[in-house]
């Protein structure tokens, strides 16, 4: 009876044995293990659980002036919204950027506040263009808001400060820079650079340039053409005070010189 028994036992437990490997063997045929149907199950579904749950922002923009004079600052202010719930996204940074030489250019990086928003404070060195992008949190995607552009205006002091970075730079006839000017060619490039302003490369033709303005309204930064009779011979950069910034003649610098001549005109380049 006990062998009987026994038998039945051993019996059961090879059947058992047998079902689990035969389960197993096809499982395998199939590539797999036993939990491996279950597991692909899950696999699959998550990438669709992830898409169901990750949604792209809605993020936009503003810029309290779009044409500012140079020196002064600008304020942007951000926004990212769930499309889903309608709320602003309270978590995750956003940073502004700003378009130079074709390259976008990270300013400044802040994190959203509870409401979603942020604002940025910048005093923009030149026209460009500006943009704010989301990195992104958990459930809501990377997002890139619409470009503005902002137009900086130059101003005399902008065109001073270019023209004062030069002192002591040797005059050589014809020479327009960066490191060598004649009188012409020193105005020429200080407007270049500073007001984005072409010139002529010849002091005559650019008394006809620009606005003409009195000689007791002249500003830091007009540019001076001093005549003999109504012919131009030599240019400058107003400097206030009766100064001026030039480039005088061979064997001199550019530098700050006492206003000569009463016979000149005044033209605003800015």
């Amino acid at each position: 009876m006990h062998g009987h028994s026994s038998g039945r036992h051993r019996d059961a437990s090879s059947s058992g044995s047998g079902k689990l490997a035969l389960k197993v063997g096809l499982c395998l045929c199939a590539g797999q293990l036993v939990a491996g149907p279950v597991l692909a199950s899950a696999a699959e579904a998550a990438p669709a659980a992830a898409k169901a749950t990750t949604v792209t922002p809605k993020i936009t923009e503003s810029i309290n002036k779009r044409t500012i004079s140079h020196g002064s600052t600008i304020k942007v202010a951000t926004k990212v919204v769930n499309p889903r719930t309608g709320k602003g996204v309270n978590s995750g940074r956003v940073r502004l950027q700003w378009l130079r030489k074709g390259h976008w250019r990270t300013w400044q990086l802040k994190y959203l506040s509870a409401s979603g928003t942020a604002t940025f404070t910048s005093k923009p060195s030149g026209t460009s263009k500006y943009r704010t992008q989301f990195l992104g949190t958990t459930g809501v995607r990377f997002a890139t808001s619409r470009a503005i552009q902002v137009t900086v205006r130059p101003t005399g002091s902008k065109v001073l400060a270019e023209a004062k970075r030069h002192t002591g730079a040797l005059y050589l006839y014809g020479a327009a820079g960066p490191k060598r000017f004649d009188c012409s060619g020193f105005t020429l490039y200080v407007y270049k650079k500073a007001a984005g302003r072409k010139l002529p490369h010849k002091a005559n033709s650019q008394q006809r340039y620009g606005k003409a303005v009195s000689k007791s309204n002249k500003r830091v930064g007009d540019l001076i053409v001093f005549r003999s009779g109504s012919y131009g011979y030599h240019a400058a950069v107003y400097a206030g005070g009766n100064y001026m910034y030039d480039s005088p003649h061979s064997g001199a610098r550019v530098g700050k010189h006492k206003i000569y001549s009463s016979n000149y005109v005044v033209r605003r380049l800015t």
